[in-house]
């Protein structure tokens, strides 16, 4: 009788004694938390929320960032980076920008340095430049408008973006506000994520 019980209880999943009903309880809800905390710590985090930001000095709520400097002939980027770097922060961060750096617990200041346009492929017909890197050099410091404390500095900050055109590439980035803007836009996006990830 007792080999006919076993036989049962193993074919239904094993005995029915307290201490297994413990033990499989036990590793139950051992691997739904370890499952849980997995795929807690793989989940986006928006920066200034639960993310990197944080670490930004607490003080730190409001952001300006005025007109960069330039020390190059494409003085059209210095126009439009400021403003795509404004656009990048308040899409992924919860800092707030501010116009007047007096009115801004920090202050962000660029001077773009160099920018330098490669041609990196050509048409085999016309022989002409199909695809290029834009090269942007910037000094980028982020200060404590109230210490003047140095929170984010790099002196030789570069962005590297490629780009397919169909045009004269000195041309396209001479002439084009579009190409400026794009550029710009491309080139806020590194420069936020280098001062996010600095933390």
């Amino acid at each position: 009788m007792n080999s006919e019980r076993l036989a049962l209880e193993e074919a239904a999943g094993g005995p029915r004694d307290p201490i297994w009903r413990s033990l499989s309880r036990w590793f139950v809800a051992t691997a739904w938390c370890f499952s849980s905390l997995v795929m807690a710590s793989c989940g986006y985090h928006v920066a200034g929320g639960a993310g990197k930001a944080d670490l930004v000095p607490k003080n730190v709520k409001t952001i300006a960032i005025p007109a960069f400097n330039n020390a190059t002939t494409r003085y059209k980027l210095s126009d439009f980076l400021p403003e795509a770097i404004t656009r990048e922060f308040i899409s992924r961060t919860r800092y707030q920008i501010v116009n007047d750096p007096n009115q801004a617990d920090a202050v962000l200041q660029g001077t773009v340095v160099n920018v330098f346009v490669y041609p990196t492929v050509f048409d085999p017909k016309t022989n002409r430049a199909a695809g290029v890197q834009a090269i942007v050099q910037m000094r980028i410091t982020l200060r404590d408008r109230a210490t003047n404390a140095i929170i984010f500095n790099r002196p030789n900050m570069e962005s590297r973006q490629n780009y397919e055109i169909s045009v004269n590439p000195a041309a396209y980035f001479d002439e084009s506000d579009v190409a400026m803007q794009r550029l710009s836009r491309d080139v806020a996006r590194t420069v936020v994520s280098a001062i996010l990830d600095n933390f």
